[in-house]
């Protein structure tokens, strides 16, 4: 079991910034890629980025520019640098982890707004 725990949520102005973070613990050995989605009232949830081993990543086009994702491998942490952000960027923000031997893992999710 890999458990999850997400912080840096919030309300923020159009423009603003948020760093979310999201720590791993439990069997953590052979994470695969570990990624951020999100879900916006009546919308589906969507891939925002994901980064695989030290620094391959993806992102979504929407967030390219302004969101950086990174990875501390050494605390099993990753986190969403989100730079001038829009109120379409509202959503629950979810964690994900997915591991070489197929283990898929989400958080529980954190609210990022995005309003004046």
């Amino acid at each position: 079991q890999v458990q999850l725990v997400e912080s840096g949520g919030g309300l923020v102005q159009p423009g603003g910034s948020l760093r979310l973070a999201c720590a791993a613990s439990g069997r953590t050995f052979g994470i695969r890629a570990m990624g951020w989605y999100r879900q916006a009232p009546g919308k589906q949830r969507e891939l925002v980025a994901v980064i695989f081993g030290r620094a391959s990543t993806t992102y979504v086009d929407s967030v390219k520019g302004r969101f950086t994702i990174s990875r501390d491998n050494a605390k099993n942490t990753v986190y969403l640098q989100m730079n001038s952000l829009k109120p379409e960027d509202t959503a629950v923000y979810y964690c994900n982890v997915q591991g070489i031997t197929g283990y898929d893992y989400w958080g529980q999710g954190t609210q990022v707004t995005v309003s004046s």
